[in-house]
């Protein structure tokens, strides 16, 4: 199983939100950076306000960070908009047991699945929300030299 679009729509709309700091931060606002509909966003700010990650005030006030930027994981945010229970891999149902590899493939696989989970997990908590404006600071800054 594919992660959803919604890790990488959250991380848009808090770099977004980190970006433009001081500005309004509306979910329309947000929504015509990332090109979707403000209905989407609302429900990924909605996750991210619940995990902790944003602060939302209603009407034309907008959304903050709630905690600085550099106290901001991908998997901080991985972990409030996906799943708890669904895994970068989802295991096909009902191996048959009268095949020796139906009836061993759980025994052989899911270890390495695991494995890259939390190989997943450890890379996402390397990098910081902060890391991300940085880079894209950068890069605008570049552009505009261009």
């Amino acid at each position: 199983m594919q992660i959803s679009t919604r890790f990488t729509m959250a991380v848009h709309v808090l770099v977004a939100i980190g970006h433009f700091e001081g500005q309004r931060a509306t979910s329309t606002f947000l929504a015509k950076s990332v090109n979707a509909n403000p209905v989407v966003i609302r429900r990924i700010m909605g996750q991210l306000k619940e995990a902790g990650l944003i602060t939302v005030e209603m009407g034309l006030g907008g959304a903050t960070l709630a905690r600085s930027a550099s106290a901001i994981t991908l998997l901080d945010v991985y972990r409030a908009v996906e799943s708890t229970e669904e895994h970068l891999f989802h295991f096909h149902e009902g191996p048959n047991p009268e095949c020796p590899v139906g009836r061993n493939i759980h025994a052989v696989l899911d270890d390495e699945l695991d494995a890259a989970q939390r190989a997943l997990e450890d890379r996402l908590a390397q990098t910081t929300l902060a890391d991300l404006l940085e880079r894209t600071d950068a890069l605008v800054a570049q552009q505009a030299q261009e």
